[in-house]
Parts: C-alpha cells; structure tokens; sequence
C-alpha cells in the first residue's frame, strides 16, 4: 500500500467517521416544540417524587412570590421559596459571548423552557410527603458573598403542625462552583419521624444542539458502581423510566462545555431514577430512609454542582464526575492529551501555541513509525518487478503464488502491512485530540492572534482551513507515485485537498490549526525521510 491509498483511506475513515456522528444525533427522535405552561412556579404538581412511604396523590402547589438572589464570585443564583428549588443560575467569569458583560445562563425558569435545581424531604414525614413544596421562611432575599469572605450559608426554614423544624441550608464556597445542600432536621414532636431526601434535575426537552462538525450532547448522564458514567438522553427518559439502586453515584444534565449535577453521600445506598412530565425531562437521585427519634436532630445533604466540565473540580466530588467531560471510547488516550496540553498552556499561556507544540510532541513521538511507513512502501516498490516476475511465472496458481510471496517478503525483510499499521495507530490519536479540542471548556474564547479570537469556533476568515488545504496539495505532489497511479486515483487524489478545505471550513479553528500544523511537520519529515532512502538506494 503506497501513500497515495493511505491518504485516501485517512480521507475514508475520517468521512466515515463524521457520518457516523451525524447517524447518532439524527437517530434520537425529535421532541414536540414545547407548550407555552400557565403557570412558571418552580415546582409543579408532579414534580415531587413518591417514596416506599408515600403513595399519596399530590396536591396542587402555589406559584411562589418569594425569590432569593444569591451572588458570589462564581455563581449569581435565585432560589425559590416554594421548595427551595435554584430556579436561576448563571456564570459570571464565564461569559454567553466573547467580549460581552451577559453572563452564561446554565438553569433558568422562563415561560417555554425551564431547566431547574431541585431537592426535598418526602418519606412518611416529610415536608414533602403530600406532594406539595413547603414555602421556607427566609431572613433576607438578597444575600452576596463580601470581600474576603469564603463561605456564604443561606438558611431557609420551614415548621410544620408537629413541631418538626426542617432547616435547609445552602453554603457557598469562594471559588467554587459546587453548593453544599444540607437539611438540619430537628424533631420537636412526640414521635419518631421518617423522612427521605431527593436531588433531581428538570429541563424542559428541546431540539439537539449537535451537528456533524459539532457533534454536542444535551441530555441527561448518570454513575452507578457498576456504570461509571452513563449517558441517559431525553428519547430514553420519554421511553422508558431510570430506576436503579448504588452505593454512591450520581445524576447530571450536560450541555457543551458545562454540567449540573447532584452528588448524594458517596457511602450510602441511593436509587437513581428519572421520568417524563409533560414535556419536562427529570433524572434524579433518592437517598436512603432515616428515622429521627422525638427531642433529637439529624442532618441529611447533597452537593449541587452547576458550571463549567472542569475536570479536576469535577473529580473533587466524585471519581468519575470528570467523565461528563465525554472523550468517547477513545478517553483513555484523550485523558492524557488534555493533562498534556494543560501543561503545555500553562508553559506558554495560549492556547493556540500550546495546540502547536502539542502537534510538535505528537509528531516527533509518531516519527518512527512514519520512518517506518515510507520506508516499507520504498521497499515494495522496489520489489513490483519481482512480485510481477512471480506473476508471469505461476499465472493463476493463487496457492503457490501465495508461498513465493511470503517468501520473497521473509527474504528481503519486507512486512507488506508495514505501510499501512502506522496509518491505523495514528488516527485513533487524531480522533482522540480532536475530542479534547472539541470538549475541553478552557479553549471557550480562547485567543490565538491576529483574527483568531476564538479557538473553540470555526475561523471567521477561514484563512486556516485554506492553508490547510494548500498544505495538503503541497503534501500530494511531493508523492513520488502520483505520476504511475491510474486515472481514477489521480482523480480522487486531486480532489483530496478541496474536499477536506470544504469540510474544514467549519471545524473549530483549534483542530483546523492542529491538522496544518501536522501537514508542515509531514512535509518537513517526508523531506528527511525521502533524502534518507535515497541515501540507501531506496527510491
């Protein structure tokens, strides 16, 4: 196999490869556009989740006029008083457009679309038991973390007509995009109570944020200790209902670049579960039981996360929280491309030149087996008036023809695949940059220079996918077969270049900058290879 076939078959694969992305999202079905609701409480009836205790039908619940704002250096929050549900959280330090004061909305309550926090006590006693969401008494509606200060707590309080009181506490962490949601019960009444806390996550099913250049994911994920990280997609919810039960894990909603999620104790035993209400997408997570004896106290609390996929932040409340960061089946080479480049940013403190000397490592490292690629195809062109010779000699005796070949192959040191094992350990490593391109939420608005001020979008110029297809033209005429291939080859050869310009026109500049980058560090090293076999009489 020559080089003209290998760089057809990486055209293949990659086609291919992208194809095969566009199946996936065009397989998940299209969900209704969303009725307009009549009313934007936080909570609706159905909302609140049953327990092996509760099997009552639900009341109807009231939309709540009590709203607390909440700003931290992180995070700028609105809680609802009916049930204390986060109704509103957006990003500050991460912005909804490059150069713009609007910060990022990750959850929001709007008539048409609601994507929504939630959490509550149900259980035989709970505040939650009948279905409705309790309205907390508040001590102020405006709280905001000052100066100095590293921890923000919210108290929201709620007694019911036993004397039970239910405090539920949010604490804020300077830095931190994670809010620790903690319920402080204590049981003022005569008897023992029974209480069972839930986390879950509403959204609102919407159209697919994917496309075949961008092949994002919207949905729901989840992590069990059998499943460490499980996608579950808003068609599966409408299908079938999520019910499993684990020793710790957790529940999340993903979007491109950023996450929500609940994390319940890591050492309790946890049903994870999700339905569909209307057109509101839930996946959530129930804890254990607890039985509070009267005059006695118990605490009971989950974690909130809602910002960017950072993945050490991630990884900090759970061990496999950091897999929302979706390298697909290729994660186990992506992870140690993404801590790479990380390292190379920190060194040089861009983006775009740590994408350069990342090309550089991965090119140098990859070296020896392109050495090894052309060097095998030199050899097999070089024995073509050998193998013809065995043609002319055994005509249609496939068998013997077979035996001369591996014979003359063993003789002259020749692996007849050694043209094309490279080529195949070499795309998996494509692939798996192109994931941490495509998924790492520090390339957001990313500056290169010049026009490139974004390395997360396509370039607005589009100067580099051209370069890159000039690059390839430059790459396909120093191929020392071209002039020998048959017309058909030649064809599709020449139309190598603008098809990948084409496709490269909408790729996210990063990858478009990493692919020339590596057709310059080809062409340098086909240079040396090309001198070397020369050198030794190999052409």
């Amino acid at each position: 196999m020559d080089s003209q076939r290998n760089l057809i078959l990486i055209g293949l694969l990659f086609v291919s490869f992208l194809l095969w992305q566009q199946w996936t999202l065009d397989q998940a079905p299209q969900a209704e556009t969303p009725a307009t609701p009549t009313a934007t409480a936080s909570g609706s009836v159905s909302d609140v989740p049953q327990s092996a205790t509760n099997t009552q039908a639900p009341a109807a619940s009231e939309i709540s006029d009590r709203l607390i704002q909440v700003q931290t250096d992180t995070l700028t929050l609105t809680i609802d008083a009916t049930g204390g549900d986060v109704i509103f959280a957006a990003l500050p330090e991460h912005k909804l457009e490059q150069g713009g004061e609007e910060a990022l909305t990750i959850l929001e309550n709007e008539p048409g679309f609601a994507y929504v926090a939630q959490s509550g006590l149900i259980g035989a006693q709970g505040p939650h038991a009948s279905g409705e969401r309790p309205v907390y008494q508040v001590q102020a509606t405006q709280y905001e973390m000052a100066q100095g200060q590293d921890q923000l707590v919210v108290p929201l309080t709620y007694t019911n007509d036993q004397g039970v009181v239910f405090e539920k506490r949010f604490t804020f962490t300077r830095g931190e995009y994670d809010v620790r949601v903690d319920y402080l019960i204590r049981n003022g009444s005569d008897d023992a109570i029974q209480v069972q806390m839930y986390s879950q996550l509403k959204q609102t099913i919407g159209q697919s944020e994917g496309s075949m250049m961008m092949p994002t994911y919207r949905g729901g994920a989840y992590s069990t200790a059998d499943a460490r990280y499980e996608k579950y997609a808003f068609d599966k919810m409408q299908k079938s209902n999520l019910n499993q039960t684990t020793q710790g894990g957790w529940i999340a909603m993903l979007q491109h670049y950023f996450v929500s999620a609940w994390v319940p104790e890591a050492n309790a035993q946890n049903e994870i579960y999700s339905r569909v209400v209307g057109n509101d997408a839930i996946i959530g997570v129930k804890q254990a039981n607890h039985q509070i004896a009267a005059g006695t106290e118990q605490t009971l609390g989950a974690t909130l996360y809602v910002g960017p996929k950072n993945q050490e932040a991630l990884s900090a409340l759970s061990p496999t929280l950091n897999l929302v960061v979706d390298y697909g089946w290729l994660w186990f080479i992506a992870q140690p491309l993404h801590s790479l480049l990380m390292f190379l940013q920190g060194l040089v403190v861009n983006w775009g030149v740590a994408i350069i000397l990342m090309t550089l490592i991965i090119r140098g490292f990859m070296y020896p087996l392109t050495k090894a690629q052309y060097t095998s195809m030199a050899k097999m062109r070089k024995l073509q008036p050998k193998l013809a010779d065995l043609k002319e000699r055994f005509g249609d005796d496939r068998q013997r023809m077979s035996q001369a070949m591996m014979e003359l192959y063993q003789k002259e040191k020749v692996n007849p695949m050694g043209g094309c094992l490279p080529l195949l350990l070499q795309f998996p490593i494509f692939i798996a940059f192109y994931w941490v391109l495509l998924e790492s939420v520090e390339l957001r608005h990313a500056p290169f220079f010049g026009w490139i001020t974004d390395l997360s979008v396509k370039d607005p110029f589009y100067v580099l996918p051209l370069l890159m297809g000039a690059s390839m033209f430059i790459m396909q005429k120093m191929q020392p077969t071209m002039a020998t291939m048959d017309p058909m080859q030649q064809k599709i050869m020449q139309y190598m270049p603008v098809m990948f310009t084409i496709f490269f026109l909408w790729f996210p500049s990063g990858l478009v900058l990493y692919w020339l980058v590596g057709n310059l560090v080809s062409i340098a090293q086909q240079v040396i290879i090309y001198r070397s076999l020369e050198k030794q009489g190999l052409k």
